[in-house]
């Protein structure tokens, strides 16, 4: 059999002049792109790595029975969708006491800041009025006596026995003026402040109970994979253990370790391109990814990372995010090649 080559050469000599130059420059453009492909491949570095979670473990604070599981393993909600419910009748009651205290003391307080009664003003009232009728009867038998002893008609016992008298009633209706307006005041300022303290004291009452109420159940703070559920309905539920755990999309993250030589390159914010199996080939496959961390310690290589790339003892550990509406192709543990551009380092 002739050699490739030879017949290349045959062949040639029988074409006419022009087509053989065309069909030279084509293979040697060919070579040109092999050759510029080559280049392009020598400068991307690619480093093993792997597919990171970080997950959110949705749990209440208050201990309780599940009455409600409201998704399941696998289902992707969106932010504020309702998660699970826990029995809440306790907290219900708690929550209807302490709006009842309330009330009483609002209206204790009301009391506080009210005078007397009605009827009981004018009791007083009428009392004022009887006082200063007969503080004006003693005034006007003062003065008649007077006019009485300076006509010498009277002893001075007598003068003396109706200006006590007058002076008498005076400081009585002083006094009945007085209570009439201390029955108009209400209580004293310092119960008036207790009254007011305990509405205060009722009122973080009510809200503590209907904060203990809203959080017997959870809502997901982000759109999110529900990862897994750890509890089945009518189980109890303790304080702070998670009944939900969440995946958000940007919560997933690229982990990968490259050698001391390589990490004077990487910087944070720098652009990288994710490969993984099953993916479409070539660069359109690929998953953008931007770097997040680069660790400033060397560790010693990871006992997984088994590769020609990754023989160096000594590596810095780097992590990179995804974009989140591409983070959604990635798994947790998933093995991935990471590709950096070398000469450019982006």
């Amino acid at each position: 059999m002739d050699n490739p080559l030879t017949l290349l050469r045959n062949r040639l000599r029988t074409l006419p002049p022009k087509a053989r130059l065309a069909l030279i420059a084509l293979v040697a453009l060919g070579a040109v792109l092999l050759l510029v492909r080559h280049l392009a491949l020598a400068k991307t570095e690619t480093f093993q790595g792997y597919v990171e979670a970080e997950y959110v473990h949705v749990a209440s604070p208050v201990a309780g029975a599940l009455s409600e599981l409201r998704v399941r393993r696998g289902q992707q909600v969106a932010a504020g969708a309702p998660l699970f419910v826990l029995e809440q009748d306790f907290e219900r009651a708690a929550l209807a006491v302490a709006t009842h205290s309330l009330k009483q003391a609002a209206d204790r307080l009301a009391d506080a800041q009210k005078g007397q009664r009605a009827p009981e003003l004018a009791a007083v009232s009428a009392r004022l009025g009887q006082v200063s009728t007969s503080m004006r009867l003693a005034e006007t038998e003062f003065k008649r006596r007077q006019k009485l002893f300076e006509l010498r008609t009277i002893s001075t016992e007598e003068l003396d026995q109706a200006r006590t008298d007058y002076e008498l009633k005076v400081q009585q209706v002083r006094e009945m003026s007085a209570n009439l307006s201390t029955a108009r005041l209400g209580s004293r300022s310092d119960a008036v402040n207790a009254a007011q303290a305990e509405v205060e004291a009722s009122k973080a009452r009510v809200e503590q109970a209907a904060w203990t109420l809203s959080q017997k159940s959870q809502a997901a703070p982000a759109a999110a994979l529900v990862f897994d559920t750890l509890f089945s309905q009518g189980e109890w539920v303790p304080a702070g253990k998670p009944v939900a755990v969440l995946l958000p999309p940007e919560n997933i993250k690229v982990r990968f370790f490259v050698p001391e030589q390589s990490v004077g390159r990487l910087q944070v914010g720098q652009e990288a391109r994710v490969r993984f199996d099953g993916a479409a080939s070539g660069a359109a496959g690929d998953v953008a990814v931007r770097i997040s961390f680069v660790s400033p310690t060397a560790e010693y290589t990871p006992p997984i990372l088994f590769s020609s790339s990754s023989r160096a003892k000594l590596v810095f550990l780097v992590e990179a995010r995804p974009a989140p509406e591409a983070a959604l192709v990635l798994h947790p543990g998933q093995p991935v090649d990471v590709l950096i551009d070398a000469s450019t380092g982006k």
